[in-house]
């Protein structure tokens, strides 16, 4: 298993070729891969102006607002009108629509999960109370606010800080330190695997 910490804030972040903002990857399976033959991709990205979002057949793609006025997403075949404007709230909805982004004021940043259909599916979800994380092959944490223990190891997670694991099963016993936590939580697993109930607070 490759287990590694992360900073938000030291991502490598890469320009948009239509000059509309950037992304910062996270983590890609398998690695190496690129835009065309990843299993699974998250990433965060900063929307600097409106635009089209670049089509993904065969994709699975799940959008939640970080910070920022948000963006309204509106396919062109009318089927997907979703307003982002409240943050830390997941929106899923399939890469293979046309779709067009308008912001609601000014850029905002979005966390971003893709999965290929066929191979994988992601759980999304935020935190604020202490959870059993189940076992998933794939998977980031990322501390949106406060601090968290990452089980009995000890290990600690401030804000900004994330972990992600690859390529074994690894479940976490997570828990908030301060009273304003709150943790993003992405569990990949097999496309055909049984959804897991997520953790209640």
């Amino acid at each position: 298993m490759s287990l590694h910490s992360f900073q938000r804030h030291a991502l490598p972040v890469m320009p948009w070729k239509n000059g509309g903002g950037s992304t910062a990857e996270i983590a890609c399976w398998p690695p190496g891969s690129g835009l065309t033959d990843f299993g699974w991709r998250v990433s965060i990205a900063h929307i600097a102006t409106a635009g089209p979002f670049s089509v993904f057949e065969g994709i699975d793609r799940n959008i939640m607002l970080l910070e920022g006025d948000g963006v309204r997403l509106r396919s062109r075949d009318g089927q997907i009108d979703q307003l982002l404007q409240k943050p830390l709230q997941p929106f899923a909805f399939s890469g293979d629509a046309a779709i067009d982004c308008t912001l609601q004021g000014g850029a905002s940043s979005d966390f971003n999960v893709m999965t290929r259909r066929s191979q994988w599916r992601a759980d999304v979800q935020v935190l604020e109370c202490a959870a059993a994380v189940a076992a998933a092959p794939h998977g980031v944490l990322l501390a949106l606010r406060g601090s968290w223990s990452l089980g009995a190891s000890g290990q600690r997670c401030d804000a900004g800080l994330g972990w992600c694991w690859t390529n074994a099963d690894h479940g976490w016993q997570v828990a908030p330190q301060t009273s304003d936590a709150q943790l993003l939580v992405v569990c990949i697993r097999p496309a055909e695997a049984a959804r897991h109930a997520a953790p209640a607070c």
